[in-house]
C-alpha cells in the first residue's frame, strides 16, 4: 500500500494547526499536547487496575461478525483487574473499546483536560482504548464521521489511517463501518485482495504522550505493538456532507443492518462480503483500464 509517514508536530499553536491539517483534513501526530496533564505521568495499567480493578469492563477480538452478533456487541466481560493481569502476562485478542471514563469512572476526568484547537469536542464522551500485544482493530471509521484526537499511554501502537475518498479500493463492507474482515492490514495479501496495490493512505507509530488527530471520517486501523491504554476526545463533524452521513448511520443504517441481520441470519453478512469483493473487484476492472 501507499503509505506516508504521518507528520509529527511539537507545541503546534492552535491557529497552525488549524491552518495546516484541520481546515485541510490531513492527520497529524501531536507531540508534547498532554504533557501537563496528570494522567501523562499517571495513566499506565497498573493505575487503571488500582482505580477500576472491580469495574466489569466489555471485551472484544477479531473474531468474524456473525449474524447473532448485535451492533457493537461484546465477546466476553471480565473485572479490569482480571484483563490487567492477562494483558501483563500474554499476548490476547481481547480488546476495550468505547469506554466511557465519565461513566465508569468519574475520577479520572480530573486527570486530563480538553486541549484548545480550535475544535469543539463533545464534554461527555471521551472513551478509553485497551489492547493486548498484537491485537488489533478491523479496519473501519466511526459511525458519527466525527474530529478525533486519539491520545495513546503505555505502550506503543501502529496506526494506518485512509480518507474516505479511498473507499472504493478498499473492499468496504456495504451497510457497515468496516471493511472485509479477512484482511489483514498489516501485511496485506495483494494476490486475494489486489485493489489495495493502488490504495493511498497513512501511517504513524504512537508512543506514550503522543496524540494523533484523526480527521472525519477517516478509515482507522489500530494493532497494539505492546500492551497500551489510548484515549480519544471527539468533536461533530463540520462537513455537511460528513454530518448527513453521520445523522444516517445513526438513525438509519445501524437499525437496518440489525434489522436484516435477524431476517436473514448469517445469508445477510455472507452477501455484504460477497458484494464487498465483487463492487471492488468491478471498480478495480475499470481503475486499470483508465490507468492503461
Amino acid at each position: 500500500m501507499n503509505l506516508q509517514d504521518i507528520p509529527r508536530r511539537k507545541a503546534l499553536t492552535p491557529e497552525a494547526f488549524q491552518k495546516e491539517y484541520f481546515k485541510p483534513q490531513k492527520p497529524v501526530v501531536l507531540e508534547g499536547l498532554m504533557e501537563d496533564w496528570p494522567a501523562f505521568s499517571k495513566w499506565n495499567l497498573d493505575y487503571m487496575k488500582q482505580v477500576a480493578g472491580e469495574k466489569i469492563v466489555p471485551l472484544y477480538d477479531d473474531r468474524p461478525v456473525q449474524h447473532e452478533d448485535g451492533f457493537n456487541e461484546p465477546h466476553a466481560r471480565m473485572k479490569m483487574a482480571d484483563y490487567v493481569d492477562l494483558l501483563k502476562s500474554e499476548p490476547t485478542k481481547y480488546r476495550i473499546f468505547l469506554w466511557n471514563v465519565l461513566k465508569e469512572v468519574p475520577g479520572l476526568q480530573k486527570d486530563f483536560s480538553f486541549p484548545e484547537m480550535g475544535v469543539k469536542l463533545m464534554k461527555g464522551l471521551p472513551m478509553l482504548f485497551f489492547g493486548g500485544r498484537d491485537s488489533h482493530t478491523f479496519m473501519h471509521y466511526d459511525i458519527d464521521l466525527a474530529n478525533i484526537f486519539h491520545f495513546h499511554f503505555d505502550g506503543t501502537k501502529e496506526c494506518i489511517l485512509f480518507p474516505q475518498t479511498q473507499n472504493k479500493l478498499l473492499y468496504k463492507i456495504p451497510h457497515s463501518l468496516i471493511t472485509h474482515e479477512s484482511i489483514n492490514f498489516s501485511n496485506p495479501d495483494y494476490d486475494t485482495w489486489p485493489a489495495l496495490k493502488h490504495v493511498s493512505g497513512y501511517k504513524a507509530s504512537l508512543n506514550h504522550g503522543d496524540a494523533l488527530y484523526i480527521p472525519e471520517g477517516y478509515w482507522h486501523y489500530m494493532k497494539y505493538i505492546s500492551p497500551g491504554i489510548s484515549m480519544s476526545l471527539r468533536g461533530i463533524a463540520r462537513n455537511p456532507k460528513n454530518l448527513c452521513k453521520a445523522i444516517y448511520n445513526i438513525a438509519i443504517m445501524r437499525y437496518f443492518d440489525n434489522m436484516m441481520r435477524r431476517l436473514q441470519g448469517q445469508k445477510w453478512i455472507d452477501w455484504k462480503n460477497e458484494k464487498a469483493i465483487s463492487k471492488t473487484d468491478r471498480y478495480l476492472r475499470e481503475y486499470n483500464r483508465k490507468s492503461a
